[in-house]
């Protein structure tokens, strides 16, 4: 059996098109929504990034506003400008591109932002409503798993789910995401005693670890569905996920290709995640939508 390949693009294009659609029905009705990206220094990583989520947030018709600063920029001139963000009316989410210089406190930059428009997610107070099941802007990879895990026809509840990973932006909240879809979820990670045995029970594998091919193809079991967060580029510079796809393609049902599969998602669910800020935001002022639908 080969797998369903998921692709990635296809899906965070549509994404990015239905996003595209609530922007111009906000736009009919006079608000224009406003992502404000912020980028420290010269990195150049950095700087493809945010060239990207600008180039596809004026695509779906969300206005960018980008600020760049010095890497030589201090802490209290990065807060200054994180502060005029969050009392400025006009912009609807935030995003402080990471990693920031090391001289810089990232946690304190990322609590320094408004809740209301965290579209990154990772505000604690928004990552504790998810831990409460409560609605609340879910971190974008791991809110891109979750649509492309709805693009396959997942059964998530009494499914037994293994994240490999527990970072706070994609191993913690995705396993809340898919607790909260009433899967039985197991987190995996470094000190983990048998992960071959965690992963060969699971109907669904998350893997985002950072680590190249990790997970073997004869770990995962027949018909689980495999989402591989990790890129990694080997000694010889072929980029390849943190399962080792050619095999475990023969096994599960579907699963995401390394690239092209679990990272378009990213940005297409952090312009999700500013629509959502722009309405949240503007509730009282917008009222029922055209034809009070």
């Amino acid at each position: 059996m080969i797998g369903q390949i998921i692709d990635g693009k296809a899906v965070a294009a549509r994404l990015r098109a239905e996003v595209a659609g609530s922007a111009r029905e906000l736009r009919g009705r006079g608000i224009a929504p406003t992502l404000a990206v912020v980028l420290v220094g010269d990195d150049p990583a950095s700087a493809v990034y945010v060239r990207n989520k600008t180039k596809a947030a004026r695509e779906a018709e969300v206005d960018v506003r980008d600020h760049a600063l010095p890497a030589s920029a201090t802490q209290a001139e990065l807060a200054a400008l994180v502060d005029a963000l969050n009392r400025d009316p006009v912009v609807d989410g935030i995003l402080v591109q990471l990693p920031l210089p090391a001289h810089l406190d990232a946690d304190a930059v990322i609590r320094a932002i408004d809740p209301a428009k965290d579209v990154d997610g990772l505000h604690p107070l928004n990552l504790g409503l998810l831990a409460q099941g409560r609605p609340a802007f879910a971190p974008c990879t791991p809110k891109g798993c979750m649509r492309l895990l709805g693009e396959v026809g997942a059964e998530l509840a009494g499914a037994r789910a293994v994240v490999i990973g527990r970072s706070v932006l994609v191993g913690k909240p995705i396993a809340l995401l898919l607790a909260n879809a009433n899967a039985t979820v197991t987190m995996c990670h470094s000190k983990t005693r048998d992960l071959a045995g965690e992963v060969r029970r699971a109907d669904i594998v998350v893997a985002a670890v950072g680590r190249p091919e990790l997970v073997a193809g004869d770990w995962i079991r027949e018909g689980a569905i495999v989402l591989d967060v990790g890129i990694n580029r080997t000694a010889e510079g072929k980029l390849v996920g943190d399962v080792e796809f050619a095999a475990a393609v023969q096994r599960a049902r579907a699963i995401t290709p390394v690239p092209g599969g679990v990272g378009p998602m990213t940005i297409a669910c952090l312009l999700e995640n500013t629509i959502e800020a722009a309405r949240g935001r503007r509730h009282h002022a917008l009222g029922p939508p055209p034809g009070g639908r």
